[in-house]
């Protein structure tokens, strides 16, 4: 994008309108488009390939969506982890029919 001498940006501007975008830069007031192109293209997409096998291999398994009880007893939290079809146990609410699988699928998580 060229930029007539009337519609030069100032770095002000620049910063205003296009500072959280990282395709522009600002070259004696002219906004230059960054588009990488050949070879920077290329190195671009193996460095996204490795550094997707890379996280692929390091989050192993999906992770099992979990609810998790802390109990105060005494002066410190016992917690429980509950999940599918475990049962929500209530001391105040003992008729309390909920499981974590339905918190999950109300809450579409699953």
């Amino acid at each position: 994008m060229v930029q007539s001498a009337s519609n030069l940006l100032t770095v002000d501007e620049f910063i205003l309108q296009y500072g959280d975008r990282d395709r522009y830069e600002l070259i004696d007031g002219e906004l230059i488009d960054m588009e990488p192109t050949g070879t920077h293209e290329q190195v671009a997409a193996f460095i996204g390939r490795k550094l997707n096998v890379e996280i692929d291999r390091q989050i192993g398994k999906p992770k099992q969506p979990t609810v998790t009880i802390c109990r105060l007893v005494g002066d410190e939290y016992q917690k429980q982890l509950l999940q599918n079809n475990n049962r929500l146990i209530s001391s105040i609410f003992p008729e309390l029919q909920l499981t974590a699988g339905k918190l999950f699928t109300a809450a579409d998580c699953t």
